[in-house]
């Protein structure tokens, strides 16, 4: 919802408050951003990427939070064991999905992300320089390579997060979860954890900047072991994990 999708009844003066603040709320939102990126840049220049990919926990995602009134609450992470590698696969409503993801999780973590994220300016350079993974949908020749250099990543004990549904959902239903993503589990033999965002879709709906606060919720659920798994298993993976995020939708 946007200041100019307010209910009709709503008073003009509470219209133009709220498209102030959002405008407001954007503006911080591209301070911090802009402070913060190249800082990070430059200590993943210098020291590597674990130091400037805890930033964006330790700094980003808390104040774009505070700047929307938001507060986050975590639930079921006791039940991963944070020392392994693991892809973990998420619904997808918002854009704040991602800051809140880098929050809750307590490692360093990495997106699989559309290529179209490679484009966005500071964003996209810090992406790469951090090593996250950009797909083209339309490539698959392309896409199986850089799916092959994450999973040389997950060997060396990192953390990948997906959001399976390809696209950000308009109306909060989780869609299938297409089994590309899935595959760098299979292809390591690494855990798939299956994670559930709720509220994220009413702080920052998928089109559009118009903020509100609220709370948002990342609940992990149990890992889903991939050993001796093969290829042909992957469709029934994604399926397994999205029935997983289904029920930790359910479980509040």
């Amino acid at each position: 919802m946007n200041a100019t999708s307010l209910p009709s009844r709503t008073p003009w003066p509470a219209r133009i408050g709220w498209a102030g603040l959002n405008a407001l709320q954007a503006l911080f939102t591209m301070l911090v951003t802009i402070v913060g990126f190249p800082v990070a840049l430059l200590l993943g220049l210098l020291f590597g990427p674990r130091l400037p990919l805890r930033m964006a926990a330790w700094y980003w995602a808390p104040l774009l939070f505070f700047g929307a009134g938001v507060r986050l609450r975590v639930e079921g992470a006791e039940r991963v064991d944070w020392s392994r590698p693991q892809v973990l696969v998420a619904n997808h409503a918002s854009m704040i999905d991602i800051p809140a993801l880098f929050r809750a999780v307590p490692v360093p973590l990495r997106f699989v992300l559309k290529q179209e994220m490679s484009r966005v300016p500071v964003v996209g350079w810090y992406a790469r320089l951090m090593g996250m993974v950009f797909i083209d949908r339309g490539n698959a020749r392309d896409a199986k390579r850089r799916l092959g250099a994450a999973a040389e990543k997950l060997r060396g004990a990192a953390t990948f997060v997906a959001f399976p549904e390809g696209t950000r959902s308009k109306d909060g239903a989780i869609g299938p979860f297409k089994g590309g993503a899935l595959q760098l589990a299979l292809d390591v033999g690494v855990p798939v954890v299956p994670v559930a965002i709720e509220g994220a879709g009413s702080v920052l709906p998928p089109s559009g900047f118009s903020v509100r606060p609220g709370v948002i919720v990342i609940r992990f659920g149990a890992p889903i072991e991939t050993t001796g798994m093969t290829p042909q298993d992957r469709n029934a993976l994604a399926q397994c994990a999205r029935d997983a995020v289904v029920a930790l939708m359910r479980a509040r």
